[in-house]
């Protein structure tokens, strides 16, 4: 018999998929109209597979359904709202750069604020590390390496954009096992097991319109995945 508790779950991500799939529509209109495509290249080691001019602004689409899914289900506390203050730092960083490209670095400093919040406002940190019981803690640095894997996972997501389905599909394959693992330890009503399979439903509503051949890409609104797999991960 399935249980309350998965079938609450299982709504959520219906409800942040069927969102996210039709918000995506507007999501290409609005990205023709901005300018915020991807043009193929034809330079040698170019990693695109798309022969046609793609929106870029599905990203964005994710958010909203995200935003969406908060508004609906989420409760408020000071974890939260870091999250929003950051995720809306990450997105607006992307933003930016589908529109009119900026500097690396530009966009490592949007990158290293919203991972800031996250850390020194919403005090979700990575303290220690514990394997084969052998314990590693943190101290002084805890601070700076919670910064610095926050960045890495925005950049891991970034980097693998532009390829149909594949940013979507493994940012999904994350939220779901770690879906799958929150309710087997019972982790019911906790934060970390929300914002997963609401950011399940928001993807999977996204890779609808992102499988090949892909109509829209995340484009560099695709960091806002990698902060939030960033973000559950230190829940």
């Amino acid at each position: 018999m399935i249980s309350k508790e998965v079938i609450a779950m299982g709504v959520i991500v219906l409800v942040t998929m069927i969102f996210s799939a039709c918000i995506m529509p507007f999501m290409k209109k609005i990205a023709h109209h901005i300018g915020a495509i991807d043009y193929p290249s034809k330079k040698e080691g170019n990693r695109h597979i798309h022969q046609k001019a793609t929106p870029k602004l599905g990203g964005v689409g994710i958010f909203l359904a995200f935003l969406f899914g908060y508004m609906l289900f989420g409760h408020h506390s000071i974890k939260m709202n870091a999250i929003l203050i950051g995720s809306f730092i990450i997105v607006l960083t992307g933003i930016i750069d589908d529109i009119k490209p900026i500097k690396a670095s530009q966009k490592l400093i949007g990158q290293v604020i919203a991972a800031l919040i996250i850390a020194c406002y919403g005090k979700i940190l990575l303290q220690n590390i514990s394997a084969f019981g052998y314990v590693i803690d943190f101290g002084i640095f805890t601070y700076p390496i919670t910064v610095i894997f926050i960045v890495a996972c925005v950049n891991i997501i970034n980097l693998i954009d532009g390829i149909d389905g594949l940013s979507g599909g493994i940012s999904s394959i994350f939220y779901l096992t770690v879906g799958i693992i929150s309710l087997s330890q019972a982790r019911y009503g906790s934060l970390e097991i929300l914002l997963a399979f609401i950011m399940l439903g928001a993807t999977l509503g996204f890779l609808i319109h992102n499988f090949n051949p892909a109509s829209i890409f995340a484009g560099d609104c695709s960091m806002f995945m990698g902060f939030l797999i960033a973000v559950i991960t230190l829940l």
